[in-house]
């Protein structure tokens, strides 16, 4: 009555065995090839501050390890990493094959740098809360940082250009007018798309 079954002959036993092995060992030397790019920051005015690699937003300090951590081709690399009130911190940085290179951000503040006397409050809720927030053109954070209940955005009264940005995803823009002391609140879930329907200040800046 066992007549009826057939068992896989060896060929395609070692053809299927062959397969299994393919993945991890190509995946092994993908990790060889590439190398690896850490960012450590002393204080919360680093870890939170946006980081760009060859002119290409990849997000903010503090994330970008575990499944975000910077995987990149081994060469020259150009890194910037920015925060509102601060200058940009740039450095070229040599990534070898299989090997972790850290870099240490250290911002330095702007001179003349100050918040407004008088302000409005502007909340944003958007998702994913890794994208990279433009106030009139200027970077000035992660979403993450302006949402939620504890936190928002303090800007001048009047009219502002708010836009939200990250690879891999469509740019929302809006136009906001504030009064003084007046609250708002801007929401929105980014609609997923290719980098080149990211603005030019996520990836090319």
């Amino acid at each position: 009555m066992y007549r009826g079954l057939r068992f896989p002959s060896a060929a395609l036993l070692l053809a299927l065995f062959s397969i299994l092995l393919a993945a991890p060992r190509s995946a092994a030397q993908d990790s060889k090839v590439m190398g690896e790019l850490k960012f450590k920051g002393a204080s919360g005015v680093e870890k939170d501050a946006g980081v760009w690699v060859d002119g290409v937003y990849v997000g903010y300090v503090k994330e970008l390890k575990g499944d975000k951590k910077v995987l990149l081709l081994p060469g020259k690399h150009e890194v910037t990493v920015r925060q509102s009130g601060y200058g940009d911190f740039s450095r070229e940085v040599v990534v070898e094959p299989g090997q972790v290179h850290t870099v240490r951000v250290a911002m330095q503040l702007m001179a003349g740098a100050r918040p407004p006397a008088i302000t409005a409050e502007l909340k944003l809720t958007v998702e994913p809360g890794r994208a990279a927030v433009f106030l009139d053109d200027n970077y000035i954070g992660h979403a993450s940082e302006f949402g939620g209940a504890l936190h928002s955005l303090s800007v001048s009264p009047g009219k502002h250009r708010i836009k939200v940005a990250l690879p891999g995803y469509r740019t929302f823009e809006t136009e906001v007018g504030l009064l003084a002391g007046q609250k708002s609140e801007v929401k929105t879930e980014l609609l997923k798309g290719s980098i080149e329907q990211a603005s030019s200040e996520v990836k090319n800046r």
